[in-house]
């Protein structure tokens, strides 16, 4: 992976995500000038620096000028995430990869832009993800997997090798998957769920005392 440009910061979003992201970002010596989130108000302080208004106060900042920090979290079938990333990107943004200091991440990991890999996750050798996904607390992705982009992997997840998941997935607290399963596009796996077969688009897969599917 190569050493990331040096820029002050915007969070998107000013939710306990946000703190996580925030807490990184000052373990890691980064400048954050604030956030914005349409619902605090401006001038008022979270977690250790000021809201700077709504979304539309990003613009003040020139593109060139400035990275941008996905606080937003990322719950099933809730596209906000995605669609704020999207937006700002179209009109020229960069987004910063967030990795906590406590990650393993191999040498030829590839991460996209705006990936966030959370504390204690492991990303073994061969591994490429997406932009804008997140690698949560604890999860492990083994050799030669892909996770696309705008995925989630929830804290705990474990994908052993070969694993793809494709985009706009949410992978569930504590799920395992076995090695070379393909995950469909726009999927929701529960917390806790054991996946041995591949899954496909679309669906939502509920395990309760037997396994279930539904349309997203």
């Amino acid at each position: 992976m190569k050493e990331q440009e040096k820029k002050p910061l915007i969070i998107i979003g000013a939710g306990g995500h946000a703190k996580m992201i925030s807490n990184i970002l000052t373990e890691s010596g980064e400048k954050i000038l604030g956030y914005v989130d349409p619902n605090m108000e401006a001038g008022s302080n979270f977690f250790g620096s000021v809201i700077l208004g709504s979304d539309s106060s990003i613009y003040d900042y020139h593109k060139d000028e400035i990275f941008l920090v996905n606080g937003i979290g990322a719950l099933p079938n809730d596209k906000l995430r995605w669609n704020l990333a999207s937006k700002m990107q179209l009109k020229g943004y960069k987004f910063l990869s967030v990795i906590h200091p406590s990650s393993i991440i191999a040498s030829n990991v590839v991460l996209g832009e705006g990936v966030q890999v959370m504390a204690g996750a492991i990303l073994q050798t061969g591994v490429k993800v997406g932009n804008n996904s997140i690698i949560n607390t604890g999860a492990i992705v083994d050799h030669d997997s892909f996770v696309a982009e705008n995925c989630h992997l929830a804290p705990g997840v474990v994908c052993s090798g070969g694993v793809i998941i494709n985009k706009k997935s949410y992978i569930g607290a504590g799920a395992s998957i076995i090695q070379n399963i393909i995950i469909g596009e726009n999927v929701v796996i529960a917390s806790g769920s054991n996946i041995y077969k591949n899954v496909p688009k679309n669906v939502t897969l509920i395990q309760t005392t037997e396994e279930k599917l539904k349309e997203n």
